[in-house]
């Protein structure tokens, strides 16, 4: 029988359940701090204290001094650990850890000169009206902040690379066979086009918010003001948070916008594992070489190892998002009736799911910065096999009138390597005219990367009109 261990250990990195918390802790320290609870509960404060300062806009309570509006705007930024560790206090004899934020303000706010309007906290709320907006800032700050500076990063790596090989040959495979030229640049500026695209759309994305009360009717605040316009009240407030408003909703709020934002995501770890994949090829073919690092092991038992392992360790990462993220877009648009519960925990796994995505980022990017081009091997594979010229001559002699000539090619060329010598022996045998002859001679896998380096060009263009400054 097993022994059993009674110890509790203390959170840090080695007890950690999880490895985002434990062995990745150190690259996404920043992302913690957007997407934790400790960021959860500072929010909530936030979204509290900026209700009840709008509510005097509409005179249901009292206007506010300079002094007591500055302290109700630094509630949220300034809340300390110390501040939330009182409201995790609360919580544990509420069980309710909105509640608990209510409660927590209430006793802050009573030692101020805003004790009189104390009871004005979470008037006429919800919890899901303040989670909602919680949830969606947590995300927008996470991904301004965090999660777009590291993809633009990325993206400005693979816009080099291309611009940088966008002229260099190199043989392109379909199914895994030899196909025909293109260049490296090529397609590597198919994945940064592919990436720029979606990292578009996140930037355009809109969030939408609910402020409308227990069913989403507003019951509690028309039935105390009933000449306050609550529904217009609700879209001003929405709209100083950068959120259009869902006029129509249960308790909850609808999930649709987050789930827009995780899809996008989704596309993106779908492409980022696309290109890992890739990579991994070019490096097991010698395309591209890594960088060597003495004090570092590829193999416990092999020593000459150098394993492609940031692409990989991205590779699996990319695919721990993503099942997470199926799993938000099959249950969060699901809830009974007007409200059940079943989504609460599930929204608190949002940070895991852009932890795994933020960490195959870093890897992929990590990955990049150690390989480099191996021209000479991507030459020598290029030219090892002159049949990939038979596309371009049956396409020349079809212009010239040649009858068939993809079945002649075909007999040729098929399941031979044919070497240069070999190349040219074969279109010297073709009763075709010297001109096309001579056309055809002039053919090498070099020159026959089509409009690659200019298809490079314009994509980049394109890319560079989609991006946006990063915010410094």
């Amino acid at each position: 029988m097993a022994r059993r261990d009674n110890r509790y250990l203390p959170l840090e990195e080695l007890t950690a359940l999880t490895p985002l918390d434990g062995r990745y802790r150190s690259q996404l320290a920043q992302l913690a701090t957007y997407l934790s609870e400790y960021s959860l509960i500072r929010v909530r404060i936030e979204v509290e204290a900026k209700f009840l300062s709008a509510l005097t806009s509409h005179g249901v309570i009292r206007s506010f001094t300079p002094a007591e509006k500055k302290l109700l705007e630094s509630l949220g930024p300034e809340t300390t650990l110390a501040d939330e560790r009182k409201v995790k206090h609360i919580e544990e004899r509420t069980k309710h850890d909105v509640k608990a934020v209510e409660i927590y303000l209430r006793e802050k706010l009573s030692t101020t000169s805003l004790k009189d309007v104390v009871e004005m906290i979470h008037f006429g709320l919800t919890s899901e009206d303040v989670n909602n907006l919680s949830y969606r800032l947590m995300l927008k700050r996470a991904l301004e902040n965090v999660i777009l500076p590291s993809l633009e990063t990325l993206l400005t790596t693979l816009v080099s690379l291309s611009e940088e090989y966008k002229a260099t040959p190199m043989l392109a495979r379909t199914h895994g066979q030899a196909a025909i030229p293109t260049t490296l640049g090529k397609e590597l500026v198919v994945f940064a086009y592919r990436l720029a695209k979606e990292i578009s759309r996140l930037r355009s994305l809109q969030f939408s918010g609910k402020l409308a009360g227990a069913v989403g009717n507003y019951n509690a605040l028309s039935v105390a003001y009933e000449k306050v316009n609550w529904p217009e009240f609700a879209k001003t407030f929405l709209k100083d948070l950068d959120f259009s408003q869902s006029l129509a909703t249960t308790q909850t709020n609808m999930y649709e916008d987050i789930i827009s934002f995780f899809q996008i995501f989704q596309r993106i770890n779908n492409i980022l594992i696309d290109f890992d994949q890739d990579m991994w090829r070019y490096i097991s073919d010698g395309w591209f070489v890594q960088e060597v690092k003495r004090e570092e092991i590829g193999s416990s038992t092999m020593p000459q190892k150098v394993n492609p392992i940031r692409f990989e360790n991205s590779e699996g990462n990319l695919g721990m998002g993503n099942a997470m993220i199926e799993f938000f877009v099959r249950k969060l648009p699901i809830s009974r009736l007007q409200r059940d519960l079943s989504d609460s925990t599930v929204i608190r796994n949002f940070g895991s799911a852009l932890g795994y995505s933020l960490l195959a980022y870093q890897a992929t990017l990590d990955g990049l910065t150690r390989v480099k081009p191996n021209l000479q091997k991507i030459e020598e594979d290029l030219l090892e096999d002159w049949s990939i010229l038979a596309e371009a001559a049956q396409t020349i002699l079809r212009k010239n009138g040649v009858n068939d000539p993809y079945s002649l090619l075909k007999g040729l060329t098929r399941g031979e390597k044919i070497t240069k010598a070999r190349w040219k022996e074969i279109i010297q045998t073709l009763h075709i005219e010297e001109g096309t002859k001579k056309s055809l001679l002039s053919l090498s896998p070099k020159k026959y990367i089509g409009l690659a380096p200019e298809i490079v060009e314009q994509t980049l263009e394109e890319i560079e009109k989609s991006r946006v400054t990063p915010k410094v």
